[in-house]
């Protein structure tokens, strides 16, 4: 099995528990949570641009956007217009789940 190694301190993560998957655009990247923190303090714009895949706040806007997809992509409720907007929400939800197969699942919950 393939250790995921942090970018910010370069050494492997070991846990569940330290892990903090971020996305920005089509990246998707493991930090261990004190070097996420450490990261975001460094950050020098307004936005911050690496969005928490994992955690309550990434389950939440996960579960969100799945049900609005779901429900623009199978209703003709806003016409080709809201197929759009659910095609749109749709990529959050499979950063989601691509997240998970890639980082997630393969440490051990402790």
């Amino acid at each position: 099995m393939k250790l995921i190694i942090c970018p910010y301190c370069k050494k492997p993560i070991e846990e569940r528990d330290q892990l903090v998957t971020v996305s920005n655009m089509f990246r998707i990247r493991p930090y261990h949570y004190v070097c996420y923190q450490k990261v975001e303090l460094e950050t020098k714009t307004i936005w911050s641009l690496w969005t928490p895949l994992n955690g309550i706040s990434g389950t939440v806007r996960f579960i969100i956007l799945l049900g609005i997809a779901i429900w623009l992509l199978t209703t003709n409720e806003f016409g080709l217009g809201g197929e759009l907007l659910g095609l749109f929400a749709m990529y959050n939800v499979i950063v989601h789940i691509t997240a998970y197969l890639l980082y997630d699942r393969r440490l051990p919950k402790l």
